[in-house]
């Protein structure tokens, strides 16, 4: 697949990582196999998490093909540049086209992230997810690889304001690939789930301490932030989704 623009986004990705003084700390990057079709899970906690979660793939090499919502698609700046980097568009209206998308690349060899959630988590946690990413690497027969993405909501999540201010840590840590084959979706995407909730647990374990103290906004309520439970993130959810609809009426 040709890719005139990728590997010069990376390149001023990494420049803009720099400006910023992000620091990675990332580990089991081994597990995204260096040749052949996979699919990366990743859980959604940050508006930038497209992008800063494609970093997963650099040490073997890879670029990843994301799966992002159709709107991004239709921007007049942002839409050819997603599509110069051959990424996903996903139309919720009409899904099917956009797996079918997926797995042609899957096929071909390519490497395909996903966010399972669909969308950002407000408790931080990681939420129900869509059956989708295990049907699909099903039906491709590649792994699917869970990755968990820490820090990412300080830059820029929903309800908070961004914060570009320099010397934030970004954690990034690859699981053990996982081969569902479609027989019990029900029970392969529970495996999932539970296997990006280990991977961000381990992540909030090893943030470091003076980044991340007791309270902070961006913290589990389960481990003593201020961030929305799960519950009341529904609840936050829920009422997005009916201002939404209000506005689409009106």
């Amino acid at each position: 697949m040709l890719d005139l623009t990728y590997p010069g986004i990376i390149l001023t990705g990494k420049a803009l990582f720099r400006a910023l003084g992000l620091r990675f700390r990332m580990s089991g990057t081994e597990h995204i196999p260096r040749a052949g079709g996979a699919l990366l899970a990743f859980n959604h906690v940050s508006y930038v998490d497209f992008i800063l979660g494609g970093y997963a793939a650099v040490p073997s090499g890879r670029l990843v093909r994301f799966m992002a919502k159709k709107e991004i698609f239709d921007h007049p700046v942002a839409g050819p540049v997603m599509r110069s980097m051959h990424h996903v568009p996903v139309d919720r209206a009409e899904g099917a086209g956009s797996l079918r998308h997926a797995l042609r690349l899957l096929a071909a060899g390519e490497v395909v992230g996903i966010f399972p959630e669909a969308t950002i988590s407000r408790s931080f946690e990681v939420k129900e997810i869509k059956s989708g990413a295990v049907r699909l690497a099903a039906e491709a027969h590649v792994p699917v690889v869970p990755v968990a993405l820490w820090g990412t909501q300080r830059l820029m999540t929903k309800d908070h304001p961004r914060d570009l201010r320099r010397g934030k840590t970004i954690s990034i840590r690859v699981g053990t690939p996982l081969h569902p084959v479609g027989a019990d979706l029900t029970a392969e995407t529970a495996e999932l789930r539970s296997a990006l909730s280990g991977l961000v647990a381990e992540a909030v374990q090893d943030y470091p301490a003076d980044e991340q103290p007791p309270g902070s906004w961006w913290l589990p309520a389960s481990y003593g932030g201020s961030a929305p439970t799960p519950a009341e993130a529904l609840r936050l959810d829920a009422e997005e989704r009916k201002r939404r609809a209000a506005r689409r009426r009106t």
